[in-house]
């Protein structure tokens, strides 16, 4: 993939994850992080599941649910406590 089209695609799943043109495991993955990040209190194993069937063992999906958290955590951290991104 040339860098243009990497570009593309993270204008794409920044805009519009959910369509981006990706593969089932990236898909269900998305779908799981999305469904956490803005409505974890509807998680249940059926989530779980789908991710297992596009191929993920438990250590892989303990591992997605990990860091799609601990971005939220830190996140709120960084949001309550009115911190802002340094230019780079």
């Amino acid at each position: 993939m040339s860098v243009e089209q990497q570009n593309g695609l993270v204008e794409h799943l920044t805009r519009d994850p959910i369509s981006a043109p990706v593969d089932e495991a990236d898909r269900a993955i998305i779908a799981y992080v999305l469904k956490l990040t803005r409505t974890s209190e509807r998680m249940e194993r059926a989530d779980v599941d789908v991710l297992r069937r596009a191929g993920f063992d438990d250590r892989s999906v303990h591992d997605v649910c990990a860091v799609a958290a601990y971005f939220a955590f830190v996140n709120r951290i960084a949001d309550g406590l009115g911190v802002e991104m340094e230019e780079s």
